[in-house]
């Protein structure tokens, strides 16, 4: 094999090797069990349920149904809608129920101006829980955030699990929400790190998050600027694994472009952005900023899967003997996904969904050469 053919192998192989790796690892650390604090309603915090909906009316009364029905002291929350762009009728319906509804308007919409907007009008919360409008949760959600902030917790984030699996691209993305939930939040907590925020089904110690939020200026991926504040602050973020969020998946590629754009503008946005404190936090020991900051260098899985499928192709044409490296290297990354799974997601309708994966690959592909201006303007996905 030739010196440039021999470089290339190298370079990609360490590249994507160290990737590959980093998600092995902590996809075995999450098949250990843990258990959460059991639930409770004794010594209740007071929690403020925050609800940005920037047009949300076809799915905000399912959530708020879902909040009012709590397994909670009434008087110790309270469910607070920030309104942005909503219906003359979707307010007034709101208006009748036992919530609170602040109405926003900006030039610019962001969740980040939205929370910031409603912090500034509260008072008198131990806790804030921050929901999505298409979200819904249990009846004993808040009970399992008590319990967690009595045991010392200062930033917790839930379980967010699908409420839809109607198309392929609904599955893929329950799988890869739920292989999230096994590699950066259960994987990670169970071998001492942080878990990381979603962005929904978070909750945060009411007084640190109105003083953190009052820094944040996101226009998108506000809880990437979030994590890594918090971070720097040397605040530790918690997991609940059986607090459970069903979220709305992506049903349509157009939406998914649009999602995806976003995440992963905010992703090398606030890599660099972050990237100058990293000596300063490696020299201190601050592991969980360290660690957040590699996760926000790595490759989206589905870009990772595409990059070592035509990598251990390309290479096994050139040569099977070096191919071998990377057939193995593949097959890490393939045991690292599927144990990352749950059980009850694995069925055929996964299976078939499976085919639509080299689609979502080029769908991918092209968004990153779509990143300009992505986060600096507000991309709203359709929800409902």
């Amino acid at each position: 094999m030739s010196l440039v053919f021999s470089i290339l192998d190298i370079f990609l192989f360490v590249i994507l090797g160290v990737m590959t790796l980093y998600l092995f690892v902590f996809a075995i650390a999450s098949l250990k069990k843990r258990n959460d604090p059991s639930p409770t309603d004794v010594d209740p915090k007071k929690f403020a349920v925050l609800i940005p909906a920037y047009k949300e009316d076809t799915v905000i009364m399912d959530c708020v149904s879902s909040c009012l029905q709590q397994s909670y002291p009434g008087d110790m929350y309270e469910v607070v809608v920030i309104a942005d762009g909503m219906k003359p009728d979707t307010l007034s319906r709101l208006s009748s129920l036992t919530l609170r509804v602040i109405e926003v308007t900006f030039e610019k919409s962001t969740k980040a101006k939205a929370l910031n907007m409603a912090l500034g009008q509260l008072s008198g919360f131990d806790a804030a829980l921050v929901l999505d409008a298409d979200n819904i949760i249990e009846p004993l959600f808040l009970q399992r955030l008590n319990a967690a902030f009595l045991s010392g917790a200062k930033v917790v984030q839930a379980h967010r699990i699908a409420k839809n699996q109607n198309t392929d691209l609904a599955v893929l993305d329950a799988v890869s929400e739920e292989i999230n939930n096994s590699i950066f939040r259960k994987g990670h907590v169970n071998l001492g790190f942080s878990s990381a925020l979603i962005g929904s089904g978070m909750a945060f110690e009411f007084s640190e998050f109105k003083k953190t939020m009052a820094e944040i200026y996101a226009v998108g991926g506000f809880d990437k600027e979030l994590e890594h504040t918090y971070f720097l602050k040397g605040i530790k973020i918690h997991y609940l694994q059986n607090a459970f969020v069903r979220d709305e998946k992506i049903q349509r590629s157009d939406d998914y472009s649009k999602q995806r754009r976003r995440w992963i503008s905010a992703q090398f946005t606030y890599l660099l952005r972050f990237l100058p404190h990293l000596p300063e936090q490696l020299l201190k020991g601050n592991r969980d900023f360290c660690d957040k900051l590699f996760q926000m260098a790595l490759l989206p899985r589905i870009m990772l899967l595409g990059g070592l499928f035509f990598s251990t192709f390309f290479f096994c044409m050139v040569s099977f003997s070096i191919g071998l490296k990377w057939i193995f290297l593949s097959a890490i990354l393939i045991f690292s996904l599927i144990i990352s799974v749950p059980r009850e997601l694995v069925n055929r309708q996964l299976c078939t969904s499976i085919l639509a994966i080299p689609s979502v690959f080029f769908l991918t592909l092209k968004l990153f050469f779509k990143l300009k201006g992505a986060n600096k303007e507000f991309i709203h996905t359709h929800h409902g």
